[in-house]
């Protein structure tokens, strides 16, 4: 069965516009999911926004956003005054500026999704602007509502579509100069480089979807499956850490080396 459409609407670069639709690149639907339930009569538990400090809950129309500007001090805001700061449109990608395609760096990708035409009309000018950013080798920039906040988005060409990334803002990424400024300057020996190298051509192999496999999915259906069936499942005890581990390792150079032995010995 063919996903839902996520978002339609359309995209534009000056004044070129087509329709398009939007649908997320990753999905969990397939993720072992837990309800929390009352152990006594087996219902489920439903969440109930509570006041603070009378301990009653609060019904919806009485919840309201707030900035705190002192301790229990709060700037209430309305919906329809966030509504004003929001971004006229929520249904164009109005491509503002164009950078190099290396150019964002990867910490600030959020979220991927596929972008692709809406019916045959836009198909052209979808394909003029997709083929346009692969031989500039740019990626287009623009702001878009989705889940319910605006976004910086980045449209990226790939094959016959485009890949939308939502964009992490730049308050939300943290200066790795604040934590890598103690890391001390050492220039390693270039044995051991050399060493490290030939371990990893050793363990180099093409990419694979299995290599992130969730090895923990299939535990947790087996598990399920077990409890359906009346089982007592017995819980495994917990490994003890092995402090004396690496112990009897002389130097970086034995244990490169003997990992290099090691890797010869599984391929023959």
């Amino acid at each position: 069965m063919a996903p839902r459409n996520f978002w339609k609407g359309y995209l534009k670069l000056s004044l070129v516009t087509c329709p398009v639709q939007m649908r997320p690149a990753t999905t969990e639907a397939d993720k072992v999911k837990f309800h929390t339930l009352n152990r006594k009569t087996k219902n489920r538990i439903a969440a109930v926004y509570v006041d603070a400090v009378t301990g009653k809950p609060v019904e919806e129309e009485q919840q309201v956003k707030g900035y705190e500007k002192g301790e229990n001090d709060y700037v209430t805001l309305e919906d329809d005054e966030l509504d004003a700061v929001a971004l006229e449109s929520t249904r164009t990608i109005d491509i503002e500026s164009f950078v190099p395609a290396d150019g964002v760096e990867w910490i600030y990708y959020d979220k991927p999704h596929y972008l692709m035409p809406d019916g045959e009309v836009g198909e052209e000018a979808f394909a003029v602007i997709r083929d346009a950013m692969a031989r500039t080798e740019t990626v287009g920039i623009s702001r878009l509502v989705m889940y319910r906040r605006e976004r910086a988005v980045m449209l990226q060409p790939r094959g016959k579509g485009i890949i939308l990334w939502t964009l992490r803002y730049g308050d939300e990424v943290r200066d790795p100069k604040q934590y890598f400024s103690n890391v001390e300057e050492v220039k390693p020996d270039k044995k051991l480089v050399d060493l490290v190298h030939k371990l990893i051509e050793d363990k180099t192999k093409p990419w694979s979807p299995n290599m992130v496999d969730d090895p923990i999915q299939d535990k947790l259906l087996d598990l399920v499956a077990q409890k359906k069936k009346g089982r007592k499942v017995v819980a495994r005890a917990k490994d003890e850490a092995d402090e004396g581990q690496g112990s009897n390792v002389v130097s970086i150079m034995d244990a490169l080396k003997a990992s290099i032995a090691s890797g010869r010995r599984k391929k023959s």
